[in-house]
């Protein structure tokens, strides 16, 4: 005949069915949690800005040449100067105009016979002027035919001409991305609306890069500033 269970086996099952119960309902209330805390959306906001440039990079490269190295010497010398009376004209001081060495090529010393070119040496610098003051760069840049004018032929190669540059970012980049954000923030509130939620914190948020452009082809000298940033919103029904 069995023996009725005593008050401690039952008072043990009892605590044990209790510990049961309880854990379930923490792991019910963790995947709740879980399931929420999953829905979120991703937005991107934009922000741009119209800036007009604050530098000007302009390097005005020439080549001359010939068989007498004296010769090439001096027209390179002349050539150089005229490049520089040019841009003194134009109201530069001469802290703003660097010279650079000259790269001299002898063509003849992988050559031989046929094969030689009809002039031995080139010769060639680059005069760059580096300035502040874009109104004044363009006006000279308008009037750079009279350095032709005078004989000296400008390298006219990719990237030869001048480089209009923006270097106040750092102005106007806590505006610029405080802008984006919130364009971010507007739109997350819309697809929240529309999907019947409301909108939580921030998930994530990645500000993206920051890209300086010429405006268009026909105005290197104005630029736009973009940024694009990327956020994650968690929904909340």
């Amino acid at each position: 005949m069995s023996q009725p269970p005593n008050f401690r086996t039952v008072l043990a099952a009892l605590l044990v069915a209790l510990g049961l119960l309880g854990a379930g309902w923490f792991a019910a209330q963790g995947m709740a949690k879980l399931r929420t805390a999953d829905r979120f959306v991703t937005v991107k906001g934009l922000a741009e800005r119209t800036v007009d440039a604050d530098l000007v990079v302009w390097p005005l490269s020439q080549t001359v040449g010939g068989d007498d190295l004296a010769v090439v010497q001096a027209q390179l010398d002349a050539n150089t100067a005229a490049i520089q009376a040019f841009l003194s004209g134009a109201g530069f001081p001469d802290d703003e105009v660097v010279v650079s060495p000259p790269r001299l090529e002898d063509r003849w010393a992988y050559s031989w016979g046929d094969s030689r070119p009809p002039e031995r040496y080139r010769y060639s610098n680059t005069v760059t002027l580096r300035t502040g003051r874009v109104a004044e760069a363009m006006a000279a840049l308008r009037r750079s035919g009279e350095i032709v004018a005078k004989g000296v032929m400008l390298n006219t190669d990719d990237g030869a001409g001048p480089q209009f540059e923006f270097t106040g970012l750092n102005d106007i980049k806590p505006e610029l991305i405080a802008d984006a954000t919130a364009n971010a923030r507007t739109s997350a509130e819309q697809f929240a609306n529309d999907s019947g939620a409301s909108l939580g914190g921030i998930r994530s948020a990645n500000q993206g890069v920051i890209s300086i452009v010429d405006r268009d082809r026909g105005s290197p000298h104005v630029k736009t500033v973009r940024v694009v940033t990327t956020v994650e919103y968690f929904l909340k029904n």
